[in-house]
């Protein structure tokens, strides 16, 4: 049998996109488990081959209908032809933001149309694409609208503990301000489909986190609890799913990566990133829920301070692209 094939987006022609894209190539892993589909710029993965000491040989997808019938384990769909001699690794430059765009709008609608198997994705700079398209937020929205889906969200997961988030890039004072009982009740339903159609899981236990401290210890320290977080709990527990909080935040975290429960509901995104990265900082995945395809991706960013140094390590996109490999797998099973 053919092995999957996978889109991968390279990100920030500047940021450590193309180096690790080029490492992940020759992971044995990586390799054995699937076919790679780069969308990207061949004069910048040349340039960044030669920095690193690596031969760059990978033939060019002139259409996506040939994706299907690709024979070789590595192939590339120049979606851009950018200037290899002023694109300077660490220097971040809004001419290339039109590009990183076009990557990620094509890797999407090969994935929509079911040319490839799953999209993966490299980091990019939401500051320099904001520039060119003020409403911009991040993968996960722009995805959503690819697809036309309303109903997304983001999950970001480890060996050890699994996060999804409520409310996603809106500063600390706008999420909570729009907080409610429907976003939580959301959240909760896409953590519970993807932890059961994506992840194989039968009956997952699901946490939700409070937002006060000691989870606002009946109202001493807060009513949201009582007010927006119980009830969409109690709504999504008269569906059958199993979730139980609202938790004490300070050690929720803790009994989740002891394996007391298969996912955290955090409410706002420091919340679930801080104790996510600090036990996974190199090789946390992220996911979007919700997608009518897979697309999973690195959760780090450009790192343009160390672009172009050859350091960067490329655990987390070896990682995203296994994932997204075992959640084929799921799928072909059911």
């Amino acid at each position: 049998m053919k092995k999957p094939l996978i889109a991968i987006t390279m990100g920030d022609p500047a940021g450590i996109g193309p180096e690790i894209i080029l490492k992940t190539m020759d992971d044995p892993q990586v390799k054995k488990a699937c076919r790679l589909l780069i969308f990207g710029d061949r004069h910048i993965l040349e340039s960044t081959a030669r920095s690193l000491g690596k031969s760059f040989s990978i033939s060019s997808v002139q259409r996506f209908e040939q994706a299907a019938s690709w024979e070789e384990s590595v192939g590339l769909y120049e979606a851009s032809r950018l200037p290899a001699d002023q694109v300077i690794p660490g220097r971040p430059d809004s001419r290339w933001g039109a590009s990183v765009l076009e990557y990620i709008r094509l890797a999407a609608r090969s994935a929509l149309k079911g040319q490839v198997a799953a999209m993966v994705t490299c980091p990019i700079s939401k500051e320099i694409i904001r520039s060119l398209r003020p409403s911009f937020t991040g993968h996960t929205e722009f995805l959503a609208h690819q697809a036309k889906t309303r109903s997304f969200g983001m999950m970001l997961t480890g060996q050890r503990l699994k996060v999804s988030l409520v409310t996603i890039h809106l500063s600390l004072k706008k999420a909570l301000r729009v907080l409610d009982t429907e976003k939580i009740l959301r959240t909760i339903e896409l953590t519970h489909q993807t932890l059961t159609n994506r992840f194989g899981l039968r009956e997952p236990r699901i946490a939700v986190a409070g937002l006060n401290p000691h989870a606002g210890e009946k109202g001493a320290f807060g009513s949201e609890e009582e007010k927006i977080i119980a009830p969409a709990i109690r709504k999504a527990q008269s569906q059958g799913i199993g979730v139980s909080g609202p938790h004490p935040p300070d050690t929720l975290f803790y009994w989740a990566a002891q394996g007391r429960y298969d996912a955290v509901v955090a409410l706002y995104h420091d919340q679930g990133l801080i104790p996510l990265k600090l036990l996974h900082f190199d090789n946390a995945v992220n996911i979007t829920m919700g997608l009518p395809f897979i697309r999973t991706s690195v959760d780090h960013g450009t790192a343009f301070d160390i672009a172009g140094k050859g350091l960067a390590k490329p655990d987390s996109l070896i990682q995203a692209v296994l994932l997204a490999v075992a959640f084929i797998g799921k799928k072909q099973d059911g």
